[in-house]
């Protein structure tokens, strides 16, 4: 039989070999294969002692929940890395998904080890002082996966019920609005001179820790690696520290030397008087204000919120019950249910040659799109939709029969043609849907570009695709390997000319079926062929620019 795998899910903290946990230093010594977000790795690279190191990008948790799973059930162990604590937006939930859609269960599937580590909550907090010293809250104002106004509920909810609140995901380069509308609904319920804190890349080297406040946070640079801390309507600074009192000042004196109570007496009810009652459940009035309203300005006690109104169909069911002589029926509130909402993704296109849309065309995406979905145009020459549906055969077959081009998006082959002068050059059209229809849409371990152009002009610029097609003098010339984005990038390995055209798709397909096979998830074809150094029978020459270019990572 052979020998089950297991995977580690392990949260390294924020990054500094002090900081994390002889657990999750064992469970990286043991495991056969690392996979994480690069940046991660190389944060605890030096701690590693695993056969395989498999990083990806940003964006890429999929992939390696998927690999994760792959390599366990082949019998490795496997350690799939999270910063601070992996259960707090990080792999672990993930990593369960991908096991229940295969139908894993604890008792019979491979074995899964959830290590914890110091969330950025609790790092940033430790830097700050001490704001979380009470009732606190999580949200991550990312809404690539959660709906907007879902998160601006909560954090209204949240600013409302005075949490002190750390914000996780404020900002990126794409996102910079979600902060700015979360700040406006903070500030409708505290004061803008609520402490807040923010905290840069915590216990690494570019640390950076700011004390601001609420109204002059957005002053300050903010960035996906910042978590934020906004403090509550108790939060001072004092020293250059933020701190959230605990309430003690409601049972001892902090400045005596002798508290007025005894440990004993300290929680009977005559002297917690603004406690539930444990036998009626209900609490004495007079208790609503803040006990440490006394300690700071008046402008940030919280007040005792006014009774609220009867809404219109409470007073109507009064009023009926009235008239009918009968009690009235109390109405319950809606329970707070968020659907989990499906989105079908898919790209269309005209056709591989032509690049012209029907009027009729248009009208249909925008019927079939609706107002919840989105159309974005791409430099790939398609319109990539997300559209809300639980019906996507309904949408594939109105885009179809309206004559779209329908392919998949994420990590699989595209084919990208140029318009062949308007259709005049004709000749190699055939080759190019051929290629579409045997390998438009495979998966693969990362998107993967053909280009494919119908004359040695190359206008559109075939050679800075991950494999370039050039139709030229009835024959084919192949680049392989170009890097087509970020500062270094290059053109493509020329590594065959005058290809005759009934080997052209053979040619390709032994390529993909190579790079399919062996490459690591996330791993571009460039980046493939630079490692194993030998595609097929081409051997690799470096393409790169000889010039030193400093490395962009994302976020600068």
């Amino acid at each position: 039989m052979a020998q089950k795998g297991k995977i580690f899910v392990v949260g390294f903290g924020p990054g500094d070999f002090k900081h994390i946990t002889t657990r999750a230093v064992e469970a990286l010594q043991q495991s056969d294969m690392v996979i994480g977000y690069k940046t991660y790795v190389e944060l605890i690279q030096d701690l590693v002692s695993a056969k395989s190191i498999i990083s990806t990008g940003m964006t890429e948790e999929v992939s390696r929940a998927q690999e994760a799973v792959r390599q366990a059930e082949a019998g490795s162990v496997v350690s799939v890395i999270s910063s601070g604590d992996a259960g707090v937006y990080g792999m672990a939930g993930l990593v369960y998904e991908v096991l229940i859609e295969l139908g894993w269960t604890e008792a019979t599937g491979i074995e899964v080890e959830i290590v914890p580590g110091i969330s950025a909550i609790n790092s940033c907090a430790s830097l700050l002082g001490a704001p979380i010293m009470h009732d606190a809250c999580t949200i991550s104002l990312s809404d690539h996966l959660t709906p907007w106004n879902l998160i601006a509920k909560r954090v209204e909810a949240a600013a409302m019920a005075d949490f002190v609140i750390a914000l996780y995901n404020p900002k990126s380069g794409r996102r910079t609005r979600q902060i700015v509308e979360a700040q406006r609904i903070l500030l409708e319920y505290r004061s803008p001179d609520t402490p807040v804190g923010l905290v840069k890349s915590a216990y690494r080297d570019r640390q950076e820790i700011t004390m601001t406040t609420l109204a002059e946070m957005l002053e300050h640079d903010i960035g996906m690696l910042t978590t934020v801390i906004i403090g509550n309507s108790t939060t001072f600074f004092y020293d250059n520290k933020m701190i959230t009192p605990r309430g003690y000042q409601r049972k001892y004196t902090l400045g005596d030397e002798k508290q007025p109570l005894r440990p004993h007496q300290r929680l009977k009810e005559e002297n917690e008087p603004w406690a539930m009652n444990q036998e009626t459940g209900a609490a004495r009035n007079g208790f609503a204000t803040d006990p440490n309203a006394n300690r700071i300005k008046p402008s940030l006690a919280i007040r005792p919120q006014p009774k609220p109104k009867k809404t219109s169909l409470e007073m109507a069911t009064a009023a009926l019950a009235m008239v009918k002589g009968t009690s009235t029926v109390k109405v319950s509130p809606m329970r707070v249910q968020q659907k989990i909402e499906s989105i079908f993704e898919l790209a269309v296109s005209p056709g591989v040659a032509n690049k012209f849309f029907t009027p009729l065309q248009m009208k249909t995406l925008a019927e079939v799109v609706g107002e919840e979905g989105t159309m974005e145009y791409t430099p790939d020459h398609q319109i990539h939709l997300k559209i809300p549906t639980s019906e996507p055969e309904e949408i594939t077959t109105k885009l179809s029969e309206v004559g779209f081009l329908l392919a998949p998006i994420g990590d699989v082959l595209s084919l990208k043609a140029c318009d062949f002068c308007y259709g005049e050059k004709f000749d190699s059209i055939p080759y190019a849907e051929e290629i579409q229809e045997k390998l438009g849409g495979m998966a693969l371990p990362k998107t993967l570009n053909i280009g494919f152009n119908g004359c040695g002009m190359a206008c559109y610029r075939a050679v800075f695709d991950d494999i370039g097609i050039v139709y030229r003098k009835s024959k084919f010339d192949v680049f392989i390997g170009a890097k087509p984005v970020g500062r270094t990038a290059h053109a493509a390995q020329p590594v065959v000319e005058g290809l005759e055209p009934e080997q052209l798709i053979p040619l390709i397909t032994d390529i993909i079926d190579e790079y399919k096979a062996n490459a690591h998830p996330n791993e571009r074809l460039f980046k493939y062929f630079k490692r194993v150094k030998k595609i097929l029978h081409f051997t690799y020459q470096d393409m790169s620019s000889k010039i030193k270019v400093e490395p962009a990572p994302c976020g600068d």
